[in-house]
């Protein structure tokens, strides 16, 4: 399954404005001011995530994983490789940055980090597409990339695809990059890419 023109870039359309609510959360939250860019997008099964996230792929990454539910549901995480992750914390916290085995201060920081552009992120699928979406709380965990997609698709459909989005954080003069990887099963997906057409061509009538 792969995003045609339109959809890749009504997808970038949404998510900017998603990003945008996220980064103007982030300011308020921390003070300063945080901006959130989307330069790419793209979809893969998830047996070919690995490949597509070859920069991170190879080391262990912080990831924070959010489920959510309803007529679109599947799995939404933040993921930060170690540089990103620590560099994170530091400008928002103003903490020297630490290693990647992360303290409570850190991961209750790249917790709320992850929950806030999570939520934007899904959160404006299913307000500009009408779909209701509930969440679940967030959890953050410390691993490898690949041991993070085996234990969140362990027992369920053989058969998913990752929408990965490319976030660039700005914030005093540093650029950081991260990854917002949304999980979804075929039958999801097919709705997700349905109710996307929809709102172009309602957009396209006005």
């Amino acid at each position: 399954m792969t995003l045609t023109e339109a959809h890749h870039d009504a997808l970038v359309e949404l998510l900017n404005i998603g990003f945008g609510r996220a980064g103007a959360a982030l300011s308020t939250l921390t003070g300063q001011r945080v901006l959130l860019e989307v330069p790419e997008v793209a979809i893969h099964p998830v047996a070919q995530l690995d490949a597509s996230l070859g920069r991170v792929a190879a080391s262990k990454v912080a990831s924070v994983h959010q489920v959510f539910s309803g007529p679109v549901g599947g799995d939404a995480l933040l993921i930060l490789d170690p540089v990103a992750a620590s560099t994170l914390k530091e400008l928002l916290t103003d903490e020297p940055a630490l290693p990647l085995e992360l303290d409570t201060s850190s991961r209750e920081v790249l917790t709320e980090v992850g929950n806030i552009v999570l939520n934007a992120c899904i959160g404006t699928f299913g307000n500009l597409l009408n779909v209701p979406i509930a969440f679940s709380v967030p959890d953050i965990d410390v691993a490898s990339l690949r041991s993070v997609m085996e234990r969140m698709i362990a027992g369920g459909d053989a058969m998913r695809y990752a929408l990965v989005v490319t976030a660039g954080f700005r914030l005093r003069d540093a650029e950081v990059t991260g990854y917002v990887v949304i999980v979804l099963t075929v039958q999801s997906l097919t709705r997700l890419l349905l109710a996307l057409e929809q709102w172009i061509e309602r957009e396209h009538s006005r």
